[in-house]
């Protein structure tokens, strides 16, 4: 049996009737909608030779054991933000199903190495702002404490949803055992971004996820009247700001892949008459490579320091999060080159500025690749996001050629 991309894009539309609403998809993780989704992708595995278990963080991992006990690892993801897309995550997750379809039956369900399919928990952090939660206690990189006590905007905390699926947060560390045998993992996602559409290509190399700085910056001026005091006597808080929300367009504009975002401002006291006397801003900077960053990270706090000292301020800064640049394999990188080239002629090698249950899994130190395909208008997150569904049908067949690829690889290694 070959594999049938028309049969995925049906399985996503499938999924998309079940799971959405006129909004968009609701597939939250730990909701009632997302578990729908689980015990709909459960169905599909029914008529495989598989093993299927979920871990201790409520990973679920579909094994296909093979000849040798070394693992090809496919993973995604099926929860969304809300009011989410029809593609973002689950493409990966149903064109890993089709993948291991055809080696189950090409092999008569015993292919040369093992394949494992990989539905991560909670890759979106949507609920309770906590990305990658599944892939990092899997990956050894789990924040137990710091994340226990998170809450959603209806007050319920983190531990209590999970344990409510049957998952207990003290017990993520077991999840690690999962890593046994691992040889490679490779992902399926779509762009999320501009860049290959802009370039008319339908497929996307990536070469590893930026690593991210987020900073909360606080500026303090002086409240005062703004019917009474001169400008040249202010101490504007939200000025300084301002000079740093334009500021960091030209930090990043020297990086051809760098980006810098001042995604939320709050003034106090807040209203019309009042010179604001304290701001308060984040900022998120995201490159690949680890230099560049700090590069980045340090210009824009001594701008902000410059900005304060203009503005008769001071300003503060505090770190919300932070990680490193992931980069992926560079023998995989080449392998997902030849099957992207092999199946559409040609592929844009990029890095990836939204981060990916794959970061948590390359450190683990399991050799990692991902592959983009196009998104239209270059907008996720979103009931819009969309993709050609020819587009599609390359990917799902471009993942199959690299998971045979890598089979191979891995026999060698």
């Amino acid at each position: 049996m070959s594999i049938d991309p028309k049969r995925t894009i049906l399985e996503l539309k499938e999924l998309r009737e079940l799971t959405a609403d006129s909004n968009g998809a609701q597939r939250l993780a730990w909701s009632d909608t997302w578990l729908k989704a689980r015990a709909w992708f459960e169905s599909k595995l029914a008529a495989l030779p598989v093993e299927h278990h979920l871990d201790a963080a409520g990973n679920r991992w579909v094994t296909l054991r093979g000849e040798s006990p070394k693992a090809l690892l496919i993973g995604s993801h099926l929860d969304s933000v809300p009011n989410g897309g029809w593609l973002d995550g689950c493409l990966g997750e149903l064109a890993g199903l089709e993948i291991l379809r055809r080696f189950a039956d090409e092999f008569h369900g015993c292919p040369p190495v093992t394949i494992r399919l990989v539905d991560w928990a909670d890759e979106e952090g949507a609920r309770f702002g906590r990305s990658l939660l599944g892939s990092s206690a899997f990956a050894g990189t789990d924040t137990i404490e710091a994340d226990r006590g998170r809450t959603d905007r209806d007050g319920i905390r983190l531990d209590a949803a999970l344990r409510r699926c049957g998952v207990d947060i003290d017990r993520f560390p077991e999840a690690r055992k999962e890593q046994k045998d691992a040889a490679a993992y490779l992902e399926l996602h779509i762009e999320q971004g501009p860049v290959l559409e802009s370039l008319g290509l339908p497929l996307g190399v990536v070469l590893g996820t930026k690593g991210v700085e987020r900073h909360a910056v606080t500026f303090h001026g002086q409240e005062a009247h703004s019917g009474s005091t001169p400008m040249g006597a202010r101490r504007d808080a939200l000025a300084a700001a301002a000079k740093l929300a334009l500021e960091i367009r030209n930090i990043a504009g020297k990086h051809p892949d760098s980006v810098c975002t001042m995604g939320s401002l709050k003034t106090f006291p807040g209203i019309v008459t009042a010179v604001v006397g304290r701001c308060e801003a984040t900022l998120d900077q995201r490159d690949l490579d680890a230099a560049i960053l700090a590069r980045m990270y340090r210009e824009a706090r001594e701008a902000s320091e410059r900005f304060a000292a203009e503005e008769g301020c001071r300003v503060e800064w505090s770190r919300i999060w932070n990680i490193e640049p992931v980069p992926f394999h560079p023998d995989l990188i080449e392998l997902c080159a030849q099957a992207a080239t092999e199946i559409s002629s040609a592929a844009k090698r990029l890095p990836s500025g939204p981060l990916h249950d794959a970061a948590e899994v390359a450190r683990a130190g399991i050799p990692t690749v991902m592959m983009f395909v196009q998104s239209l208008g270059g907008i996720s997150h979103n009931k819009i996001e969309d993709t050609k569904e020819e587009h599609l049908e390359l990917a799902v067949a471009a993942l199959n050629r690299l998971a045979s690829k890598t089979v191979e690889w891995i026999l060698r290694n």
